[in-house]
């Protein structure tokens, strides 16, 4: 039992640090709430998923090579540059509540989140680099069932976090003022766009390597 919270401090650890992903739940929940921002969180969570499934059956060699990771640079640095420049346009604008406008903001935030976590090649370094040598270590001294059990107490620390950053961000959404909820969300558009131009950054490195 003390292992499997380990391993769920594990996940909390992979989501607590400020990246691409945290901004734009912080975003979307103050601008819509609690269940826009819950939806980047899954998104997020499904591109981890897909991640873990590939480092699992050994692909991950595959995408790790300059290549590929010059590209999810690259695409990483557009996918951020323009939801950071979305961000700042509606910033300002007047929220909407209707039944309608959540729907179509439930799906747009999920495949931000996907996006986002997919193309971030720091999401790869984790899962080859952290979870692989938790694969390594598992697989020789526990069951097939001991590893699936450990791989769902670190999406349970993932999925914690994402829930408590829901929850925040749409309190906030409820307890300031307009403006300065409009400031916060300059703030996260800025956010993604400076990790947007990172990114770039790195990926032209690596073309240019």
């Amino acid at each position: 039992m003390i292992l499997f919270f380990k391993y769920v401090l594990l996940g909390l650890s992979l989501a607590a640090p400020i990246g691409p992903v945290n901004a734009a739940q912080m975003d979307r929940g103050i601008k819509y709430g609690f269940w826009q921002a819950w939806m980047v969180g899954l998104g997020a969570t499904l591109a981890d998923a897909l991640y873990m499934l590939m480092v699992y059956m050994g692909l991950v060699s595959y995408i790790n090579t300059p290549f590929i990771k010059t590209f999810l640079w690259l695409f990483g640095s557009f996918v951020l540059l323009y939801t950071g420049i979305e961000t700042l346009k509606k910033a300002s604008s007047e929220r909407k509540s209707s039944q309608q406008d959540y729907t179509v903001h439930n799906s747009r935030s999920f495949m931000a989140g996907f996006l986002m976590s997919l193309t971030n090649p720091l999401t790869i370094l984790f899962w080859l680099g952290i979870y692989g040598s938790i694969l390594a270590e598992t697989a020789t001294k526990y069951s097939l069932e001991s590893l699936l059990l450990y791989s769902a107490a670190i999406f349970t620390g993932i999925l914690m976090w994402d829930f408590a950053m829901a929850v925040v961000s749409s309190s906030f959404r409820k307890m300031l003022a307009d403006r300065i909820l409009d400031g916060i969300s300059k703030l996260s558009g800025l956010s993604l766009i400076g990790f947007g131009f990172y990114f770039g950054y790195k990926g032209i490195s690596f073309l240019l390597s």
